[in-house]
């Protein structure tokens, strides 16, 4: 991106717009530094899905492009809380953080607070914030992510807070900055929103419609990333099965993977998340044929009742689950299986429950993240009447949660002494003799050796299976 180019009047197109807006704020930035004497610092704080840490870095990116310097402590000049409203506990954990906030900026008058993306779709969350955390800035959604620059102007231009939601998605923006967390590992969005509706589910409300980016975007992105050191791309998206539906010229999912297996020096790609309705026998076979694709899918759950995924909206059923698990593993044999369990859905029986329990015992899935229901207002489970009384959903999801981390435990068990390819991310945060990485199928690593990995692809032989790590040491 340019830093010097100068337009004579505010673009209408994008990203040519943004880029206007950036450099306007970069030259109010200088002039605020030379009133402090000092840089400007800002700090990002997601929460929720890696659709949002993906936004995190365009955010990132768009800051350290107009002169921010990025601070570990939200004790800084300008902080964005990016948010998740799946569950009920992660808008508790916003609303508190927003009050530490609140301290620092009485510290710091001309401090910037921003809180953004899924909470900022409700208008609920709006009105509450509007009228108990008077001193955040600026509010925009997931939508306009792509607009931090211009929206950063005018709050800087004005008094009060700047408030932007749109109700829909207009445009998907290409070609802004970005920041990735990782320089040898990136998330690529190839399309955006869900057509689902599961009837528990507030991201179709908060997201929008699906849609897809082209196939061109998407691969001039990752050829860029590979030539500037990645090696793992993980393929986002609330349904990356569905991709390409909506493309003025379809391709499936399957097509696309098999292009982007195809880019030289890339060596793992990852996607998430399937939505088992719409996970193909061309897709799974594109899978198995794939040089590069990880042998990893995350296949959601949600129940086991056949009852209940009906009420659900998920357009399976217990027996389809099934015969979807037999059929990748049988293409697919040393396939690793992550899958999201509910427990305490309305009006879910003791039988309900037990046929949950019969799915993970036939599955054995090597992790699973379990959840108790959260009752989401604006979506058709929240009305139900028949809640689940809080005592029955705690015993049900302790002994689901004994049963996924015991058959976790055993899948992990198999592995040992195997030896097996290790991307290395980080030096071990409590023994820095150590690095640590992860196995195709996501599994963590820690072995002896030193920052110079960082980066790399190893083979590694797995000595000890800790229940859901390994510690390893590098194979000759």
């Amino acid at each position: 991106m340019s830093n010097t180019k100068e337009w004579e009047e505010i673009p209408t197109n994008e990203p040519d717009r943004q880029r206007y807006f950036i450099n306007e704020d970069r030259k109010l930035l200088k002039l605020k530094e030379a009133d402090l004497g000092r840089k400007l610092t800002f700090h990002v704080t997601t929460f929720g899905c890696q659709m949002n840490a993906r936004d995190s870095e365009k955010l990132r990116g768009i800051l350290e492009e107009i002169g921010y310097i990025p601070s570990e402590s939200e004790d800084c000049d300008l902080v964005i809380y990016n948010t998740c409203t799946v569950r009920e506990n992660a808008d508790n954990r916003v609303y508190g953080r927003l009050g530490i906030l609140h301290g620092y900026k009485k510290k710091n008058p001309g401090m910037k607070i921003a809180v953004c993306g899924c909470m900022i779709q409700e208008e609920h969350v709006v009105n509450r914030i509007c009228e108990s955390y008077r001193f955040v800035d600026l509010l925009f959604g997931t939508h306009n992510v792509y607009q931090l620059a211009e929206l950063l102007h005018e709050s800087f231009m004005k008094e009060g807070m700047t408030i932007h939601v749109l109700d829909k998605a207009e445009k998907i923006v290409e070609d802004l900055p970005q920041v990735r967390t990782y320089p040898f590992k990136a998330g690529v969005n190839i399309m955006y929103g869900c057509n689902n509706f599961c009837s528990y589910c507030i991201v179709p409300y908060v997201r929008g419609r699906e849609r897809s980016r082209t196939p061109q975007a998407i691969l001039r992105e990752i050829e860029k990333q590979v030539e500037d050191g990645v090696v793992e791309v993980m393929l986002l998206g609330q349904n990356v099965n569905s991709y390409g539906k909506g493309l003025e010229n379809p391709i499936s999912f399957a097509e696309l993977l098999l292009e982007i297996d195809k880019i030289p020096g890339l060596e793992r790609i990852r996607f998430m998340t399937s939505h088992p309705k719409d996970l193909s026998q061309e897709l799974i076979d594109a899978i198995a044929k794939s040089k590069h694709v990880c042998h990893h899918i995350h296949l959601p759950l949600q129940s086991g009742s056949s009852r209940l995924l009906k009420d659900m909206n998920r357009h399976y059923d217990k027996g389809a689950y099934l015969d979807l698990v037999r059929r990748i593993r049988e293409a697919i044999p040393d396939v690793a299986l992550t899958t999201d369990i509910i427990v305490g859905y309305p009006g879910e029986t003791d039988e309900d429950f037990e046929e949950t329990m019969d799915v993970v015992k036939q599955v054995g899935f090597d992790s699973a993240f379990t959840f108790e229901y959260s009752r989401r207002s604006g979506t058709p489970a929240a009305t139900r009447p028949d809640q689940v009384a809080q005592e029955v959903v705690t015993e049900r999801f302790n002994r689901l949660l004994k049963q996924v981390q015991e058959d976790g435990r055993n899948r992990a068990k198999a592995l040992e002494g195997q030896t097996r390819t290790v991307l290395v991310e980080e030096v071990n945060r409590e023994d820095d003799s150590l690095v640590s990485g992860r196995m195709e199928n996501n599994s963590v690593v820690h072995f002896k050796g030193t920052s110079d990995l960082i980066g790399k692809i190893v083979p590694v032989h797995l000595t000890s299976c800790k229940g859901f790590y390994y510690l390893g040491e590098i194979a000759n």
